[in-house]
């Protein structure tokens, strides 16, 4: 049934519906199917605000980085010195203040490179960062969420293909952090266990909506996906942030990532374009064992390079909905090379 008739499937993180029609994929479909073209990679760009040596706004410059380079967003959406302030009017117009701090995480030097393209060791390198950056935001008393992400492509809003990513924490925890938590504690208080390791288990027993693993991590499409190639990477073992990978996990974070990214550049032989963030316990002093540390992906490519699925209409009014289903979707991806085709011409 889950492969012929329209159904909903529950997230459970968000405790939100996704409505699933699979039928629908019998449906002519007349938009033209292309590659994109492939720019001409440089390993250096003097225009490029993010490349080593070169100045950013405000006439601040880079340093000649060798590896990772992390610096305070020059157009911060957050700022750590702001004046408090709460607004209400009657319970219907409410404001208030928000403190925060923005940084950008600078992957490599190499202008050309993207996560697929760099090896285990440099992407390594990077989760190292994100660990380093994870503790220091999050030590300070008033920041309560770290929340690393990356914008990869134009068609996510990428301003430039220089491999980084941002990292924005907040005094306040985020809408999507707020759902998780609270799914991960109500599940522990009936269940006694937590959310995404039994979920987990239902994915390894059922393998389905596998993409690739390693000893450590898990690449998949979730059952209640609403994006045609979304993804999640999970751990297999509990823990609820960087601080508490193990150094074997660190290596293996690197090896699903670079792996699974690598398939998304191969399904249609384009730089793949996605949001993707890292969701992990807040830094609000608590423990939180009950929070399991996970990667979310979210592409917007539905049938080329060039051809992407749009939120319109119901899905604006009501809620989200897919035609090609998360099974087909992972079938798709499980089948690809893991060498990238750029390495084969």
């Amino acid at each position: 049934m889950l492969t012929e008739q329209p159904h909903r499937r529950l997230n459970p993180l968000t405790r939100e519906w996704v409505l699933v029609s699979p039928h629908r994929t019998q449906r002519p479909w007349q938009g033209q199917i292309e590659k994109a073209v492939q720019p001409v990679p440089v390993t250096y760009d003097p225009n490029c605000y993010l490349c080593p040596g070169n100045p950013r706004a405000g006439g601040v410059r880079n340093p000649n980085y060798a590896s990772t380079f992390v610096f305070d967003n020059d157009f911060a959406a957050l700022k750590p010195d702001v004046k408090e302030f709460d607004h209400n009017v009657d319970n219907l117009l409410v404001a208030k203040s928000e403190r925060g701090i923005c940084r950008v995480v600078c992957f490599h030097p190499d202008h050309s490179l993207t996560v697929a393209r760099m090896t285990v060791e440099q992407i390594e390198a990077v989760i190292v960062t994100w660990t380093e950056q994870y503790l220091d935001l999050g030590s300070k008393d008033w920041i309560n969420s770290v929340q690393i992400f990356e914008n990869r492509g134009e068609m996510m809003g990428a301003s430039n293909p220089h491999p980084h990513c941002q990292i924005w924490s907040n005094q306040t925890l985020p809408n999507e952090h707020e759902k998780e938590l609270a799914s991960f504690r109500d599940y522990r208080a009936h269940h006694a266990r937590c959310l995404l390791c039994e979920y987990l288990k239902c994915e390894q027993a059922d393998t389905t909506r596998l993409i690739c693993e390693n000893d450590s991590f898990v690449a998949l499409v979730p059952f209640w996906a609403v994006w045609p190639f979304e993804a999640m990477i999970l751990p297999k073992r509990h823990f609820g942030s960087f601080d508490q990978m193990e150094p074997a996990e660190r290596t293996g974070l690197a090896d699903i990532m670079k792996r699974f990214t690598t398939r998304y550049d191969n399904l249609f032989e384009t730089s793949f374009p996605y949001t993707m963030g890292f969701h992990q316990r807040p830094t609000d002093g608590q423990a939180h064992d009950e929070f399991h540390f996970h990667a979310h992906y979210y592409p917007p490519l539905l049938r080329s390079a060039t051809v992407k699925k749009f939120m319109v209409g119901y899905e604006m009014l009501a809620g989200p909905q897919r035609d090609i289903t998360p099974e087909s979707a992972a079938e798709r991806l499980r089948s690809l090379s893991e060498r990238h085709f750029l390495e084969s011409e």
